[in-house]
């Protein structure tokens, strides 16, 4: 494994922006995870690091060494995509073998086997390694799909959304399988996502693009309590958090024009009275939709669950605030 270090990156498309001046490191070992919406410049940074497009400005070094100018298949890189990447005629083990069989490795047959088997173990899919790849599920198909990044033993592994297309269930499976998988070949890892659960249960760091700028980069924690600005908080926390104007409550700091609340900082008890236009009952929480001078927000109930229509006191607790132009104060 490797650190794996972005200086100054930028890389355009015409006019309109992939990346620009992106300073990252992926520190040897570590599981860093890129989160943004669709277009913020996520598989833009992939791309640029496993050396599928060229940078117009900056440097990206792996292991020390500046692989800028060098073709793909010289990085030591592996990818997973969000498709599979499977060939279906082959079973899973001569898919698990085939990057193994490159005659640039030029692996022997022995190692092949031997390294194949260990992947297998490691993926808990030794009793599948003769079915075809069509025959099995999807959870299994990308299972083996990271299986083929994983059999190279590459210096970074680099995902691209591998989970988005699976179901809720299977998605919280591999996550714990990924993150296990991570703990036990100590991998540098670069993973890619728009899902905040994600990243917030995987990442040892976690970096928010926003229209191919990287504006915060901190443990999942750091980012949740500590967010840049009003973009960066509105992309951890679920329920997300409540943006109100800043005198909502009463008094506000000067240049105050955003105060942020989560949900689980309105206090209910005392304070300004708002109604309950909603309650959604969810198992581990019950959350309350309110209204309060014609602001829509959300909060978490406590003991006591009141009924729609009803009217509730609440009051601020640790609010963040913002800008008018979304930076944080």
């Amino acid at each position: 494994m490797a650190e794996v270090r972005l200086t100054s990156v930028t890389k355009h498309y015409g006019r309109d922006i992939g990346v620009e001046g992106i300073d990252l490191t992926v520190e040897d070992g570590g599981f860093v995870v890129l989160l943004g919406p669709t277009g913020a410049g996520k598989t833009t940074t992939l791309r640029l690091i496993a050396g599928l497009e060229t940078p117009d400005e900056g440097s990206i070094h792996i292991a020390g060494r500046d692989v800028s100018g060098e073709t793909p298949a010289s990085r030591d890189v592996a990818m997973v995509f969000q498709q599979y990447s499977l060939y279906p005629h082959l079973t899973v083990r001569e898919n698990l073998a085939f990057p193994l069989k490159s005659p640039i490795l030029k692996t022997p047959p022995d190692v092949v086997e031997a390294r194949v088997r260990e992947v297998a173990e490691v993926l808990r899919i030794p009793h599948k390694l003769d079915n075809k790849a069509t025959e099995l599920s999807g959870g299994e198909m990308q299972r083996v799909s990271i299986g083929r990044a994983l059999v190279r033993d590459p210096a970074i592994f680099l995902m691209d959304e591998p989970l988005s297309s699976l179901d809720a269930k299977l998605r919280s499976d591999l996550r714990i399988e990924l993150k296990r998988i991570h703990s036990d070949l100590k991998a540098t890892l670069l993973y890619v996502t728009h899902d905040q659960v994600e990243a917030m249960t995987m990442a040892s760091k976690i970096g928010v693009l926003d229209r191919g700028h990287l504006v915060q980069v901190g443990t999942a924690r750091e980012v949740y309590e500590d967010p840049a600005s009003a973009y960066v908080a509105a992309r951890l926390g679920s329920p997300r958090i409540n943006l109100l104007p800043a005198d909502l409550f009463g008094d506000a700091p000067p240049d105050a024009h955003v105060v942020g609340l989560r949900p689980e900082h309105i206090t209910l008890g005392h304070g300004r009275e708002a109604q309950v236009t909603r309650v959604e009952h969810l198992g581990d929480q019950t959350r309350l939709h309110l209204k309060l001078a014609g602001q829509d927000f959300v909060t978490l109930a406590d003991t006591r669950i009141p009924d729609v229509g009803e009217t509730v006191q609440i009051a601020p607790r640790n609010p963040l605030w913002f800008a008018a132009d979304g930076a944080r104060l």
